[in-house]
């Protein structure tokens, strides 16, 4: 599997899904309660068609008072032309269907124990949800794993309603932010104080009270979230994944360590869920799911300092020296020494706050700063003090936020999403967090919310997209195996340099299309379009040696060669498009012509000095050279008019060059 080409996704077009339809003016009185609801539902009515003969009751369920009921005597109007009612409603256009509903959407799937849970990774949904992101716009991936039963889902559906409330619009079309804003100031209460119910169906992750397994799988949310960033003047998109729970008594050490593992990879800002307080074998599990990761990122660092990669032996030693600069890039150094970016204890069920002050939040953050401190502190015993430094060295950023009990209301089976059964406390504390996670400028000294990173460089939707489908392969082919250091560094190996192919050869056709592409007007000679070419070549090249600078030497020279050959394709296409606007192609189609109107002129003209006026010969053959450059001469006028957009630029051009040529000694003599 890791031997075959990256895949290059391209950028898709965005347009928002129309979600009126229209309604529905003609319903008849249904013969049956069953066929009632086939009416209201704007159908034709079962098997039975409407009685011609006046046996028919107009009705008008749920009609807007500005549409006006058909009469008896529009009936009766109607049945002299012999159309049924029914007939006129089957012959109205069909409604569109409407957009489906936002919802969490499975990207990975994982078998049981039969099939040795086997990772399914399901790449149309993954798509589907990027493409809603719009081109070149990096991408938050906010993530939530831990024990099951422990309240992920229930977690991720209160930030899709903060999201709502604060986010300037949704993926899926339509603004939500503003709405919700301009309500809120209208009845002044907060976000979550205008949620009555938090349906654990319609509008948010499932969740359920209960002791038994919900979520299976990896679950993200169908609509991305864009929320700005005022300090850098532009937006980034969210997205939210939902995974599945660990520790039960179906899930093994392996498929528990792959879970955690994907689910770091691929997100930006990761929520580690426990349950009441953070103990040493939260650490220990913490600490052996991103071993793999730490050892990847030395095995990578290794191969940057060597220039060469684990298996490339004297070959690519010598390949190196023949290849000069371009080996140049992989000594570059990683800007960070953590292959993950945040890792957030979120403790659940916290009891021990010393503040009384339920609405002191700031004391209560205070005081789970100092409990990190005291977790994390280095320890004496080497196993303890280990687990600390493997986190650490794994991670860029290690935080910590605790929330109170919800409410035994809240926990049982029945529990329907009732807000007002949640504690007043555990809202508050909701509302901070929700806070936390999502500022995108950084908030009382908290880090913002950062786009999903690999090696210091921002992805976008495309480029996430390139990554997670060579991770998602990757457990797809190990299954619930732990990954070999080597197997994860040849995977994000591939997925980067699949971006980088893909960024190297936008940047060319970005360039050329400017000077020749399908919108350029001016015609280049061949020499010209050349040195364009060869400059638009070397940018590109250095794009793609600034992304693809780790990993397998020999990929990396492969995905070098591809990037070439598909710049030598375009370059094909880009001078075919150039020579179509030559104004002198297809010349030599009249070029004879235009000779023979000239010796016809010529010939006339001796004939006619020479000649006597009285010679029938010479008068004939002088008429017939004035037809002949005659007929010539309208052929030419009307060939050369369909290239008259190409002759008239020519002749721009020219009077541009002849109008610098003169103005050059009257500015020289001024200067």
């Amino acid at each position: 599997m890791l031997d075959e080409e990256p895949v290059i996704i391209s950028e898709r077009d965005f347009a928002p899904t129309p979600s009126s339809s229209p309604v529905n003016l003609l319903e008849t009185s249904p013969k049956s309660d069953s066929n009632a609801s086939d009416h209201a539902e704007g159908g034709g009515g079962g098997d039975e068609d409407c009685d011609d003969e006046g046996g028919t009751e107009i009705m008008s369920p749920g009609t807007p008072p500005d549409i006006s009921v058909p009469t008896a005597e529009d009936v009766n109007a109607v049945d002299e032309l012999g159309i049924s009612l029914t007939d006129m409603a089957m012959m109205a256009p069909p409604a569109p269907v409407p957009p489906p509903r936002p919802s969490a959407r499975q990207i990975v799937s994982i078998g049981t124990e039969t099939d040795s849970y086997a990772f399914s990774f399901h790449e149309g949904e993954l798509n589907a949800i990027l493409s809603k992101v719009p081109p070149g716009w990096k991408v938050c991936v906010v993530s939530v794993v831990g024990a099951f039963r422990t309240g992920k889902s229930f977690l991720l559906s209160w930030f899709l309603r903060y999201l709502e409330a604060h986010c300037v619009r949704r993926g899926g079309g339509g603004s939500v932010g503003s709405d919700a804003a301009a309500a809120a100031d209208d009845d002044g209460k907060r976000w979550f104080e205008r949620v009555l119910t938090l349906n654990q169906h319609e509008g948010s992750f499932d969740w359920r009270g209960g002791k038994e397994r919900n979520t299976t799988g990896m679950w993200m949310w169908s609509d991305p979230y864009f929320l700005p960033r005022p300090s850098r003047g532009d937006e980034v998109a969210v997205l939210l994944v939902d995974t599945q729970g660990m520790f039960d008594h179906e899930t093994t050490v392996g498929l528990t360590a792959a879970i955690f593992g994907l689910s770091t990879l691929l997100s930006s800002y990761q929520i580690y869920n426990v349950d009441k307080r953070i103990q040493e074998d939260n650490l220990q599990q913490l600490a052996l799911f991103s071993e793999y990761g730490r050892m990847a990122f030395e095995a990578e660092e290794k191969a940057a300092a060597m220039g060469i990669s684990e298996g490339d032996g004297e070959d690519a030693g010598e390949s190196e020296k023949e290849t000069g600069d371009a080996s140049s890039s992989y000594k570059k150094k990683v800007p960070g020494k953590q292959p993950f970016q945040k890792i957030e204890f979120l403790v659940r069920d916290w009891q021990n706050f010393d503040t009384e002050d339920e609405t002191d939040i700031a004391a209560m953050e205070a005081e789970m700063a100092a409990y990190l401190e005291h977790v994390t502190a280095e320890r004496a015993a080497s196993d303890l003090k280990e687990t600390r430094d493997q986190i650490t060295s794994c991670f860029e950023d290690v935080s910590c936020f605790m929330m109170t009990h919800p409410g035994f209301g809240v926990i049982k089976n029945k529990y329907e999403g009732d807000v007002s059964k949640i504690e007043p406390l555990f809202m508050r504390l909701l509302d901070r967090y929700c806070q936390r996670v999502f500022n995108t400028d950084g908030i009382d000294g908290i880090p913002p919310l950062e786009p999903k990173t690999v090696r210091g460089r921002e992805l976008s939707a495309v480029e996430l997209a390139s990554y997670i489908k060579s991770y998602a392969l990757m457990f797809e082919e190990i299954g619930a195996n732990f990954p070999k250091a080597e197997t994860l560094l040849e995977a994000t190996s591939k997925a980067n340099n699949a971006t980088a192919i893909n960024a190297s050869v936008e940047a060319y056709t970005d360039l050329m299309n400017v000077v020749a592409g399908p919108q350029a007007n001016d015609y280049h000679r061949p020499s010209e379009l050349l040195e364009k070419h060869k400059e638009a070549s070397f940018k590109a090249l250095k794009a793609f040696d600034e992304i693809a600078n780790f990993g397998n030497r020999k990929a990396i020279e492969d995905a070098r060669a591809k990037v070439v050959q598909k710049i030598a394709k375009d370059y094909d296409v880009f001078l075919s498009l150039n020579e179509g606007r030559n104004p002198l192609l297809g010349m030599e189609t009249y070029l004879l012509p235009m000779v023979v109107a000239c010796v016809s002129y010529i010939l006339r003209w001796i004939a006619d000095f020479t000649c006597s006026g009285w010679s029938q010969t010479c008068a004939a053959s002088s008429e017939l050279l004035s037809h002949l450059y005659m007929v010539v001469f309208f052929f030419l006028v009307i060939v050369a008019s369909t290239k008259a957009k190409q002759i008239s630029d020519l002749l721009d051009r020219v009077k541009t060059a002849y109008r610098m040529l003169t103005d050059a000694p009257a500015k020289a003599k001024h200067d």
